[in-house]
């Protein structure tokens, strides 16, 4: 997942935070002007019908003789199933970010190394899937484009690590670790605490 963190205008009401068991929760609703746009968003490739169909056309062309033209046609519905796909997945973009950048004033990105990112084999699936470069990609021209400021914050900047409520930076929080509290009493979750840090790190070096 792509961290995005948005600054929408000031007729935006803030938004409670909760409390559990005498503790702060921070959710994805924050206080202030944060938009965390962490709402699921699955890339269409790996939902559903299309990985199975994927699927199906793969082991097909693996089963047909090689040279044969019944390979030569299994072959050819595997790439249209991935053109489908590639489809597919450059309309969900289109639609989301155009929406993310029409409804805010200034996103926030981390400055991700894509490349180097996909030399962890378990996780190059899915950031392939989720297309993380034509993310950036569209995500530049359309902001230019509507007249939205876009900062991208330094890959070395601790978003996940960061208290976004104390300031206190957490030694060590393994991938695997998505929610975790702080010494100060909050609980936070992962991607939405590192949102908020980012926010502001992208605010302050304006």
């Amino acid at each position: 997942m792509v961290r995005v963190s948005a600054r929408r205008g000031p007729d935006r009401p803030a938004a409670p935070t909760s409390r559990h068991g005498g503790r702060r929760r921070r959710g994805a609703d924050q206080p202030g002007d944060l938009v965390y746009r962490g709402e699921g968003h699955q890339p269409p490739s790996r939902a559903g019908r299309p990985a199975e169909r994927l699927a199906k056309a793969q082991r097909e062309h693996a089963r047909k003789e090689k040279g044969s033209a019944n390979r030569a046609k299994a072959r050819l519905k595997v790439a249209r199933i991935h053109v489908r796909i590639a489809d597919r997945r450059r309309d969900h973009l289109h639609k989301l970010l155009t929406r993310l950048v029409r409804e805010t004033q200034t996103v926030v990105i981390e400055d991700l190394t894509v490349r180097n990112m996909l030399r962890n084999h378990r996780l190059a699936r899915a950031i392939s899937d989720a297309a993380w470069s034509e993310l950036r990609s569209m995500l530049e021209y359309k902001a230019a484009w509507y007249g939205r400021e876009l900062i991208a914050v330094d890959r070395w900047f601790p978003s996940s690590k960061l208290c976004a409520d104390c300031g206190q930076l957490t030694e060590s929080l393994p991938l695997a670790i998505r929610s975790w509290e702080c010494p100060c009493g909050v609980i936070h979750d992962r991607d939405v605490n590192a949102a908020r840090n980012l926010l502001a790190a992208g605010l302050a070096d304006r």
